[in-house]
């Protein structure tokens, strides 16, 4: 069995603040030490139900170099740095049983949420065929597209109700109780760890009744960005346009799977400055 693990940072137990998700901050080291010990709870879990599993964990947050390799479970290979394919979801392929999607948070404007964003402050809105997607919808159908369940999501209460709204059957543990944008009731890390364990284990055992998230196309999207530049720039690229409200960009897709791609340049133009 083949299994990738896809960590972000800002939907881990007690992280509730960017100075705890920024390196330029100063409690990111603590932040650090936090996610890679959730990582390793999930890999625990995932041998504890195979333990002959081949496990991918795949560094998902900010430059992707956040996670602390001396640290993490000897028994996964880590996928770190950017850029590389797939973005958060590097290392996956057709060949992967299962997705597991760890310390995510929810989508920008929903809420409250703890760190609420999608992919970074300049994205304000990603809806594709008409429904809006965050950072967790819009990986969850790129690992169905490849006919990858995603079986199993970390991180606070609205993350895991965005999760479970997309995929009913998927195993969610809500690590905290969000407050607002940078508030939260937390477990503690430890029992955060124990539940994410057991679940691990739960959710790989179940793959097979948690079916792929997939959206078949043509796709049209809109995405609404915050900054006039960057929607300059997102109309240099071929079909791109702009639509809607003076915020909005949009285009058809054939696939998802070109459709993500592109996101994820929209994504990486906004955070270009004007000259």
């Amino acid at each position: 069995m083949k299994l990738l693990i896809s960590v972000d940072m800002e939907g881990i137990s007690g992280i509730v603040h960017s100075s705890e998700t920024n390196p330029e901050r100063y409690d990111y080291q603590r932040g650090r030490e936090l996610m890679t010990a959730e990582a390793n709870a999930v890999v625990a879990g995932v041998l504890d139900a195979d333990p002959t599993a081949e496990v991918l964990v795949a560094d998902a947050h900010g430059t992707f170099r956040n996670l602390l390799p001396e640290q993490l479970d000897r028994r996964a290979r880590l996928v770190r740095g950017k850029p590389r394919a797939l973005n958060m979801l590097a290392g996956l392929d057709e060949e992967t049983d299962a997705a597991l999607f760890v310390g995510y948070h929810v989508r920008a404007g929903e809420g409250p949420g703890v760190l609420a964003h999608t992919m970074n402050g300049e994205i304000l809105d990603v809806r594709v065929a008409g429904r809006s997607l965050g950072e967790i919808g819009l990986n969850a159908a790129m690992a169905g597209h490849l006919g990858v369940p995603v079986v199993l999501l970390s991180g606070d209460d609205a993350a895991c109700a965005e999760m479970n709204d997309l995929v009913p059957a998927a195993v969610t543990v809500a690590v905290k109780e969000a407050l607002g944008m940078a508030a939260a009731v937390t477990l503690h890390p430890e029992e955060a760890r124990d539940r994410l364990r057991r679940a691990a284990a739960d959710a790989v055992s179940r793959r097979a009744e948690i079916p792929p998230l997939a959206l078949t196309g043509p796709l049209d999207v809109e995405v609404d960005l915050a900054s006039p530049h960057t929607i300059d720039l997102a109309t240099l690229v071929p079909g791109v346009s702009r639509a809607g409200g003076a915020r909005t960009v949009a285009f058809t897709s054939p696939d998802y799977a070109t459709a993500y791609r592109l996101i994820l340049l929209l994504a990486q133009l906004a955070t270009i400055k004007p000259a």
